[in-house]
Order: structure tokens, then C-alpha cells, then sequence
């Protein structure tokens, strides 16, 4: 499916608004193309391509509405899907915290497309997992990977003026290697915008390595250690942080940014202070769509400034209770780093342990951020300055805000599942059980 040009978009929106006779009516219309391999054990198991397009129609009478979807647009499909919009919105109840929808935006222009990414084909997906599979292979090693990308648009408008176009390609690759024995695993991926930054041999070669080098763990005593969390590790807890930052909840005392007797933490230095959180979605490493869900624009905002929270993301019907201007919730965000590299950290380690990433990752308590989980796919002991030997994975009960209060040195941030995050070397991490999961 080609992908509908900004006027085209446009065009099928007003159409769609000339049909609607409900007090509001917002339309949404995205599509594209999304491409797929995958493979495992050494051997491709699916590949695929697929072409969509849908168009969201939301009716509102007063604060009663609905929403109805097809993916058809000729105009007797485009004239059913409104009256049936309606004709819901007219027997759902209603929403005491509606909100009216917007009037005309600015939106800033990002740079979210990338031609390469656009031309991607079934020629380029076999030669990734040709690329990935054969070195594991040669080495008696099990690779197990996904290729998928996508290039496609999305649209928005409605009958009060608003109107927002933006097109967009993606590209993520992720690989794991197992050893024959199963008793070594790595794990390594990276994801862009522009497919032409993508070096699917070095990141399986990195997999490679973690898996050879992670065979017959040893069992050390779990307890608190200083940890070099790799990018994708430090994502893992650092992008929970964010999702923290919420105003409702903070309002309401359901967050660790309540403030004993009510009122928010606004303004504290609650991090170290070389800590510094801003989102962009001009960033020219992890650009994004310049709006959020219900159309406010984005901008750039800045959430922690030298371990000082500077902003809480608000929702417009909380910001009108709460008699300030809303904040949308952050996307693409940016964790600063410093210039260590991680060879610097683990030379400068005593006594630590070195974590590529981590998974079952579940809340333990909301109001301190307290999160339990495991280490996966390459945990590794270090011994004054040098990595020693592959530990058996860890259970850990830890909190990214007392993470954030015990950074001993950062590195250069990365770009991991659309956020930029440095490796960064956390003392007194705490691990509490052992886990024979490899």
C-alpha cells in the first residue's frame, strides 16, 4: 500500500467531517507497510510482509461518545462508519471527565522517515538473518532473531480545525545466540528510524561473544554489589521512571512523587545531580510523531534537571482540575550520560557484576518505585578491574530512584527501544536470590 500523501490524508478527513452530524467528531487514518523475519534454531521459520490502512472515526454528543473503525474508504463505507459512530456515542454514558477536543495546532516538523528504511525488501530481510545465522553456525552456536520494520503515515483531524500529518519508518533487530550445551546465552538488538545505521553482524557478533563467554556460570552469594548496566539494562528500570512521572497519581498520593501531606515533589532534588531527563521529539537520533494522544503538540521538556524534578506530565482534564496548563506524557526521552566507556567502568570495579539486560521485570511497591526481576542473557563477575568468569542470573529487588542516587559513572547514552540511555555503573545494587534460568 503507498503510503497517503499529507493532502490525500487530509482529504478523505473532510470528507469524512462533511458527513458527521454529531456535536464533535474526530477521524484518525493511519497505514503502511510492516515486514518480518524470523528465525530459530539456525533456520528462518517466518517471513512476511503485510499492507494496511485504518480509519477511526469518534462521535461526541456533549460528553457521550464513540468510536468505530473500518478500512474501507470509499465514500458509502466512510458514511456508514459515521452514522454508526453516532449511533453509539448516543447510547454509551457519560464521560464526566471529557474533555472538548482541540482547535488548530502547530506542530514542529520531525524528521521520522528515512527513504532507505522505506525501501527495505525480502532480499534485505534474508541476508540479516543469512548474516546472523551463518557465523553461529560456523561456531556450533543456536541463533534465535527477528528483523521487523515498518514504513507508513498517520493522520488526525477534527471538525474543530485540528489537523496533524506525519509519516514515519522503523526498523528493529534483536538476536539471541545459545551455546550447543545451553548453558551459554547473549543477547544484543538495536532499533532506528534509518535502517542505514543498522550493523546486523556486529550486533550478532556481540550476542555471540556474551553467549561463549557466559558457559558453566558459577553461583555467587546474592547481596548488594556494585553493577555496570549495559544501555538495554539501565532501560530496562529507567524507562518505568518515566512512566512514573505522572501528576494524577502524584496528586493523589499514589506515586513516589506524592509529598507527605499532599501536594507533589515538584522542585526537590530527589536524584544525583548529574542526573538530567528531557524529551525531544527533534532529536535527531530518536525522533518522534510531534504530538500526543489527544493532539497537544510536543515539545522539548525537560523532567529532571541536575536531580531536580522540573515537570510532571498532566492530562488536560487534570490540568484544568488542577488550574495549570497540560503537560503531555514524554516520548523519546533522553537520559545524559557521561564519557566512560564501559571498559573504563569495569577497570575502575573492584568487586561488581556487569548485566546486559533484564526481563520479568514486575512492581513491588508504586509509591517507591520498587521493582523485582531477573538478569538474562550474560551476567558476568568482576574482580579488581577485570571480568573473571559468567555468574548464574540474579533476582533483584531494586528501585530506579535509588539507582539514580547511587551512580558511580555513566557512559555515552544509546539508543534503546526509542530512548537514548547511557551504561551507567550503580553501587550497592541489590540482588536477592539466585536463579537457575539461564
Amino acid at each position: 500500500m503507498a503510503i497517503l500523501t499529507k493532502e490525500e490524508a487530509k482529504q478523505i478527513i473532510d470528507k469524512v467531517l462533511s458527513y458527521a452530524k454529531a456535536d464533535e467528531t474526530e477521524v484518525s487514518i493511519s497505514g503502511g507497510r510492516t515486514g518480518n523475519i524470523r528465525y530459530a534454531r539456525n533456520t528462518v521459520n517466518t517471513s512476511g510482509e503485510t499492507n494496511s490502512i485504518s480509519l477511526n472515526i469518534t462521535s461526541v454528543f456533549g460528553k457521550k461518545s464513540g468510536s468505530t473503525s473500518i478500512n474501507e474508504l470509499d465514500d458509502e463505507s466512510l458514511k456508514k462508519a459515521v452514522a454508526r459512530a453516532e449511533e453509539i456515542a448516543k447510547l454509551a454514558p457519560e464521560n464526566p471527565e471529557y474533555m472538548p477536543m482541540l482547535g488548530p495546532q502547530t506542530y514542529v516538523e520531525t524528521n521520522t522517515f528515512s527513504e532507505a528504511t522505506d525501501q527495505i525488501d525480502p532480499d534485505y530481510r534474508a541476508q540479516v538473518a543469512i548474516d546472523s545465522i551463518k557465523p553461529c553456525a560456523e561456531k556450533n552456536l543456536t541463533a534465535a532473531g527477528y528483523l521487523e520494520d515498518f514504513s507508513g503515515f498517520f493522520a488526525t483531524g477534527n471538525n474543530k480545525g485540528l489537523f496533524g500529518y506525519n509519516k514515519r519508518t522503523s526498523v528493529d533487530f534483536t538476536v539471541t545466540v545459545r551455546t550447543a550445551d545451553g548453558t551459554g546465552s547473549g543477547y544484543s538488538g538495536s532499533d532506528y528510524n534509518d535502517v542505514s545505521l543498522l550493523k546486523s553482524g556486529p550486533v550478532t557478533s556481540l550476542a555471540v561473544q556474551k553467549a561463549m563467554a557466559s558457559v558453566d556460570a558459577q553461583a555467587i552469594e546474592p547481596g548488594k554489589y556494585t553493577v555496570i548496566l549495559e544501555p538495554r539494562a539501565a532501560s530496562d528500570l529507567l524507562g518505568r521512571l518515566t512512566f512514573g512521572l505522572d501528576a494524577r497519581s502524584a496528586d493523589e498520593g499514589r506515586s513516589f512523587m506524592s509529598k507527605k501531606g499532599g501536594g507533589t515533589r515538584i522542585g526537590e532534588k530527589i536524584f544525583d545531580e548529574r542526573v538530567n531527563i528531557y524529551s525531544d521529539p527533534t532529536h535527531p537520533d530518536i525522533p518522534v510523531a510531534p504530538w500526543s494522544g489527544d493532539g497537544l503538540p510536543l515539545t522539548k521538556t525537560n523532567w529532571v534537571e541536575n536531580g531536580v524534578v522540573k515537570n510532571l506530565f498532566y492530562s488536560r482534564y487534570w490540568a484544568e482540575k488542577q488550574g495549570v496548563e497540560p503537560v503531555p506524557r514524554p516520548r523519546g526521552v533522553i537520559f545524559e550520560g557521561g564519557d566512560q566507556s564501559l571498559a573504563d567502568m569495569i577497570k575502575s570495579t573492584e568487586r561488581g557484576v556487569l548485566v546486559t539486560r533484564f526481563w520479568y521485570i514486575r512492581s513491588v511497591d508504586p509509591q517507591t518505585l520498587l521493582f523485582t526481576g531477573l538478569t538474562r542473557d550474560g551476567t558476568f563477575y568482576i574482580e579488581n578491574g577485570q571480568i573473571k568468569f559468567p555468574v548464574k542470573n540474579f533476582r533483584f529487588n531494586e528501585s530506579p530512584i535509588i539507582m539514580l542516587n547511587n551512580i558511580e559513572a555513566m557512559g555515552k547514552p544509546q539508543r534503546v527501544d526509542g530512548s537514548m540511555v547511557p551504561p551507567m555503573k550503580i553501587r550497592d545494587f541489590t540482588f536477592t536470590s539466585l536463579s537457575d534460568a539461564v
